[in-house]
């Protein structure tokens, strides 16, 4: 039987560490970065030649918020075809406006805009810090991006008092616009012209980075997010808690799975940004990034076309845990639980890619690895979201199965997952990347 390297305590362990690390997908991909360098994969610029040889392993990213990380089998890619695992970057969140100072009454405040479908409601009240990217300029007229991460509590978004707004229980609704503005400070006047936030940011930038020599900030990609860290939590251990696990864990789950791949069979990992907004970016599964690599890896069509054919991509973004407050939210028998093993994802409709091929095939390997699955198919009557996988099937032509873990509160800010289902996943995806035959269905007739 194949075995992971990792058991599940050290797995949760670094999972823990990377969610709390990687508040932005540009942080996320910079340490995903860091562990495939450490790990030996070779780092590629998309504005190089490549000379890509069996046995190596590579990486490039795309906007700094993308990755692909690459394990060039040494066995023909027509033999064996590639297993692709694709996951994305990006997670609901408030990012700042271009312009976003404001002077509310003497209070500091920057203007925010929703970015994807957050649940709003759990973003009042929370100890909240800024990071992303900015673009610089040095004193010889250089312009280039770093990272920054204030880390420290800077800024809450208070909460009306039930004693303004005595139906707030029954019937608060939250303007997006005025309701959700953070505060950040309290000037000495109500009438002080409020500071500039690229001023803050050129000194936070020129703090993490003093060899850089920046002297000024041109623009921004900067988000906040919740300072509590990542938790394993519950009255014996059972869950974590934490911002981003929609879909930073299935990121982590890909990247673990990957450095145990055989290295006689080419694998794929793909984290993409901007899916929580469709996807449709340069960087995004709806851009070319994917198939711009593939297309270098494979210049013949027709070999193209064939290798595609004899290849299988797993989809993985996390799956909505049935609520025990609100099971009526779920179809009867389609209720995945936590702890339960990781969730087949099906709809009728291909909002997600699932089909009986790919999901026998990912049966029979979670079988032979002992790993326990659930269903998931919305109710017949609701709205069903939907993931990179089918975006990614329909550009590529990869046959594609949707899986995650199940989850609680998905879009919060701070989101709960079982501590037994990411490293099922784990266990899972290892088997896909050691899985040395084409994983196509043999059909007698």
């Amino acid at each position: 039987m194949i075995q992971p390297q990792l058991l599940p305590t050290d797995f949760n362990q670094g999972l823990l560490e990377f969610l709390s690390q990687s508040p932005t997908p540009f942080h996320a991909t910079s340490n995903l970065s860091a562990v495939l360098s450490a790990a030996g994969f070779e780092p590629l610029r998309e504005a190089d030649a490549w000379a890509l040889k069996p046995g190596g392993r590579y990486w490039v990213t795309r906007n700094d918020s993308s990755i692909i990380a690459f394990v060039y089998g040494r066995r023909p890619l027509l033999d064996t075809g590639i297993r692709l695992f694709g996951a994305h970057t990006d997670s609901p969140c408030l990012k700042l406006k271009p312009r976003p100072e404001l002077n509310r009454r003497g209070y500091y405040q920057l203007g925010v805009e929703v970015y994807g479908g957050a649940l709003l409601a759990p973003w009042y009240d929370r100890d909240l810090s800024m990071a992303g990217r900015v673009t610089c300029r040095r004193a010889a007229g250089e312009v280039f991006s770093l990272l920054v991460d204030f880390k420290d509590p800077v800024a809450v978004v208070p909460s009306l008092a039930i004693h303004l707004d005595r139906e707030a229980n029954s019937n608060r609704s939250i303007n997006a616009q005025k309701d959700i503005v953070p505060v950040l400070l309290q000037l000495d006047t109500e009438d002080a012209s409020p500071p500039d936030v690229r001023t803050i940011l050129l000194a936070r930038v020129q703090h993490e980075h003093p060899e850089a020599g920046v002297t000024e900030v041109l623009d921004y990609e900067i988000s906040l997010y919740d300072t509590q860290a990542a938790a394993v939590i519950g009255l014996e251990q059972q869950f974590i808690a934490s911002a981003r696990l929609d879909n930073l864990l299935s990121c982590y789950t890909g990247l673990r799975a990957l450095l145990e791949a055989d290295p006689e069979v080419s694998s794929i990992l793909v984290c993409t940004d901007h899916e929580e907004v469709g996807s449709a970016s340069c960087c995004g599964a709806k851009g070319p990034m994917l198939q711009n690599f593939l297309e270098r890896l494979l210049p013949e069509v027709d070999t193209r076309v064939r290798v595609i054919e004899r290849s299988m991509m797993i989809s993985a973004d996390n799956a909505h845990g049935v609520h025990p407050n609100f099971m009526e939210k779920h179809d009867e028998k389609h209720g995945p639980l936590l702890n339960r093993g990781p969730v087949i994802k099906v709809n009728a409709n291909q909002r997600y890619a699932t089909t009986s091929e790919t999901s026998a095939i990912f049966r029979m390997l979670c079988e032979q690895v002992e790993v326990p699955l659930q269903s998931f198919v919305a109710r017949t009557d609701m709205g069903c979201g939907s993931t990179i996988g089918p975006i990614v099937a329909s550009e590529v032509g990869v046959k594609t199965l949707d899986v995650g873990v199940p989850t609680f509160g998905m879009h919060s800010i701070r989101e709960l997952a079982g501590t037994r289902d990411a490293w099922l996943l784990y266990k899972a995806a290892v088997a896909f990347f050691r899985f040395n035959k084409p994983p196509v269905a043999q059909v007698s007739v």
